[in-house]
């Protein structure tokens, strides 16, 4: 996988933006990041075991710190803080970050849950 040349947090600090020896460039937003961090608290210990993210639309980035010469740790403002983003991952969520976003959306639909903090979706039938 290919190892980020440079890492910026864009001013608003809403986004990632990587960088590659090749010229290709990724943007990957921080509510994207927060609800694909690789943290267990997100992940969980095993498969089956995920915690879906909800209510981070407006979080931001605020703070990237190495971790390593493999990774970075990313502090977000809704203080969330231990996921490990590894080379590989970010590479990976960015480029299936289409596919990854859409099934994400899906995944909050059927919860009934909203992007929003303060939103309560509920289901009429």
């Amino acid at each position: 996988m290919p190892t980020p040349q440079k890492i910026f947090v864009t001013e608003s600090k809403d986004a990632l933006r990587l960088e590659y020896a090749d010229d290709k460039q990724h943007q990957l937003p921080a509510e994207y990041l927060r609800v694909f961090s690789p943290s267990a608290e997100v992940r969980g210990h095993g498969k089956g075991q995920e915690v879906l993210q909800f209510g981070k639309r407006n979080v931001v980035i605020s703070s990237v710190q190495k971790a390593g010469n493999y990774a970075i740790q990313i502090t977000f403002s809704d203080g969330h803080n231990s996921g490990i983003f590894a080379w590989d991952y970010l590479y990976e969520l960015a480029e299936n970050y289409t596919d990854y976003w859409i099934a994400y959306l899906g995944r909050l639909h059927v919860a009934g849950q909203s992007r929003d903090p303060d939103v309560q979706v509920v289901k009429l039938s």
